[in-house]
């Protein structure tokens, strides 16, 4: 079978866009060279595993799980239903973060990642920035085996730590970094994110703030004197979770800062910065 003649049967099932998308990351090819060699014969084992990721798609399993990655701040991030689907928000927290961080530090930073799931925002940031130590802490023992297999990817120094948020961990960081589970029980939410990826990476209780109530309890034993923290957070959140921190720490300043879609979408918490 050649590579015409697969697309014309995934063209059939999905959108085309997909089915190019899926038919280059098998054959190791940009989606742009597949028009150029659409005679080319494929094998029985890449036709059978091509179609049957067709049909995975076509029954509403994501495309990041069926291709097994997602392109993350120009890095490749292994993902199953493990972990979340990191969102281009998350890549605006960590772009925040890195200009923050360039900004406000002149040294290496401790750096911690609290319910990092893939890894994808500790790990990017030890590329982006000068640190002296990254963890990387998730209370899922499967999420964490996907991290450690992206940390071996990039070659990372990172730290694994399996632990519900602080409770294995006792040092102090300069910087303090989550996207935790924000979405209240009873929310609604897409279908295709409710089927396929793991509640606990999306669910915080009935007011959807259970996890950060839980790192700000204990955060203040965990900042370094200069201290930056960043949460990304839920679009109704912003207000609730700043009279938490300011009713809990002292001597900080907190904002809440809007993604590009003009919603709250990310708090900073600057002390002595």
């Amino acid at each position: 079978m050649t590579i015409d003649n697969l697309l014309f049967f995934a063209k059939g099932h999905i959108h085309k866009d997909h089915a190019k998308i899926l038919l280059a990351e098998l054959l190791h090819k940009n989606p742009l060279e597949l028009l150029t060699c659409l005679d080319e014969e494929v094998t029985k084992e890449q036709e059978e595993l091509y179609k049957k990721e067709v049909l995975a798609l076509k029954e509403g399993r994501p495309l990041q799980y069926v291709l097994g990655n997602v392109n993350f701040y120009g890095n490749k991030f292994l993902v199953n239903e493990d972990v979340l689907i990191p969102r281009y928000e998350t890549e605006q927290l960590v772009e925040k973060t890195i200009s923050y961080i360039k900004d406000k530090f002149t040294f290496p930073v401790d750096i911690i990642d609290l319910g990092c799931g893939s890894g994808v925002i500790g790990l990017t940031l030890e590329k982006k920035v000068s640190t002296n130590s990254v963890d990387l802490i998730d209370i899922s023992t499967k999420a964490l085996m996907i991290a450690k297999t992206n940390c071996q990817n990039l070659n990372s120094q990172a730290n694994l730590i399996e632990s519900d948020m602080w409770q294995n961990v006792s040092k102090k960081y300069h910087v303090i970094i989550s996207n935790p589970p924000y979405i209240k029980d009873d929310e609604e939410i897409e279908e295709i994110v409710k089927n396929n990826e793991p509640h606990l990476a999306l669910y915080a209780g009935k007011d959807g703030l259970d996890c950060y109530k839980k790192i700000i309890s204990s955060l203040e034993e965990h900042m370094q004197d200069k201290c930056l923290v960043a949460f990304e957070i839920g679009q109704t959140q912003g207000k609730a979770l700043s009279e938490i921190i300011t009713n809990t720490l002292k001597n900080v300043h907190v904002e809440v800062q809007k993604d590009l879609a003009d919603k709250d979408r990310f708090l900073f918490i600057f002390k002595n910065i």
